[in-house]
């Protein structure tokens, strides 16, 4: 096997990846470049790069990623509706082949044989990172230590940690804590008492929305500009993709909107129990359906939600970058051409309502809809032939069976 000479290491500077660092640095004995990537998480990045240094890390990467990752990644699966099955909007699945992108990025540029993840060997981010890696440059090795060493338990990471000197902070020891992801699309929280899925989630898990039942009594009107399928604006003010989310995650946040506790199926064969908050992102979905409900042709848009849940299944497992996935995008993007307008939406107590909505490109038509007497001339007995038409085969399948 070909000599590693330099990892790259997918680095948060957490417990975990502070103790793979060290294991890489012994296992192999080689340079290993970290890389860190600010998704929006909400979190001082500086420290990380003390904590790099600390371990004696010479090339030390953090890189801002929040506009990429919306404009790129988030708002091309909101074009979709994506949901996986039929709830989850998918927050810590779109980011992975986003940071696998950069991982190989700096593979190549620092000429590393390998890169190295964080993610356990039950969970999906294991395959989102492996195979979004496998379809960028097979020829890169990807090291996952949690399927290598020896380690098995808390326990014993906590005794590696000790014998290596790893500062250990006083709420990682003990119990297990919670296991959370968040970026700016949502956060996501595991573990302890969600494990069972008969127990209430404690009040305290949630952390970027209110209770419902705690939110303004008030409702909140806001109004959202699309050009081309994507989100431009929030109450008139143009935006740029990540300050439009940030701005709709402070409003989100605010009236208890965008949680969903879920009971989900693993690519890996397991189920398992998550909390997710997604403010912004529950927002700028239904006024995405809002302005698609009056912009998309009647087949067209049902035969986006027909396909939306291979292509939501397709991001949760893994397959960003596989072609199936760039040809379903490819339909998508072409079915947004004309979905540009402005929805209005209530804020209210959880839940985001569309009130209203305009397009200088509308289908809809006054004149076709109404009770009363329009310029368009309609026929109403057309409706007759129509329905006489669809019945024929009812009426054949009826006679058939003695009705």
């Amino acid at each position: 096997m070909t000599k590693i000479e330099k990892i790259v290491l997918s680095y948060s500077g957490g417990l975990d990846t502070s103790i793979i660092l060290k294991w890489l640095q012994e296992t192999y004995g080689c340079e290993v470049v970290t890389f860190t990537a600010d998704l929006g998480q909400g979190e001082e990045l500086e420290p990380v790069r003390a904590k790099a240094e600390m371990s004696g890390v010479k090339d030390i990467r953090i890189v801002d990623l929040r506009e990429e990752f919306v404009s790129d990644f988030v708002f091309p699966m909101l074009r979709a509706n994506a949901l996986y099955e039929g709830q989850y909007l998918l927050g810590s699945s779109i980011a992975r082949p986003l940071i696998a992108k950069h991982l190989v990025g700096i593979a190549r540029e620092v000429g590393a044989h390998a890169v190295a993840h964080g993610a356990t060997g039950k969970g999906n981010d294991q395959v989102r990172f492996e195979l979004a890696v496998n379809a960028l440059d097979p020829s890169i090795m990807i090291i996952a230590p949690w399927r290598q060493w020896n380690i098995r338990s808390r326990m014993q990471l906590l005794e590696y940690a000790e014998k290596h000197h790893i500062p250990v902070p006083s709420d990682k020891r003990g119990e297990a804590p919670f296991s959370i992801d968040a970026n700016l699309l949502h956060t996501s929280t595991e573990g302890k008492i969600l494990e069972n899925p008969a127990e209430v989630a404690p009040d305290h898990v949630y952390q970027r929305t209110v209770d419902p039942v705690d939110a303004p009594d008030t409702p909140e009107i806001i109004t959202i500009g699309f050009e081309r399928g994507d989100p431009v604006s929030v109450n008139g003010k143009s935006m740029a993709p990540a300050a439009l989310l940030t701005e709709l995650n402070g409003l989100g946040g605010r009236h208890g909107i965008g949680r969903l506790d879920l009971v989900e199926n693993r690519f890996i064969g397991m189920k398992s129990r998550g909390i997710y908050e997604t403010p912004g992102g529950t927002i700028l979905l239904t006024a995405h359906r809002g302005i698609e409900s009056i912009t998309l042709d009647r087949a067209a848009a049902h035969l986006k939600d027909e396909i939306m849940p291979r292509y939501a299944e397709l991001i949760y497992n893994g397959f960003w970058f596989a072609p199936e996935r760039e040809m379903l995008q490819a339909l998508i993007d072409q079915s947004q051409a004309f979905v540009s307008g402005e929805v209005t939406l209530r804020l209210y107590k959880g839940s985001a309502s569309v009130v209203s909505r305009t397009s200088a490109l509308s289908l809809y038509s006054a004149d076709l809809v109404t009770f009363e007497e329009s310029a368009i001339a309609y026929d109403h007995h057309d409706a007759e032939g129509f329905i006489r038409l669809n019945g024929l085969r009812l009426r054949s399948w009826a006679a058939r069976n003695g009705r």
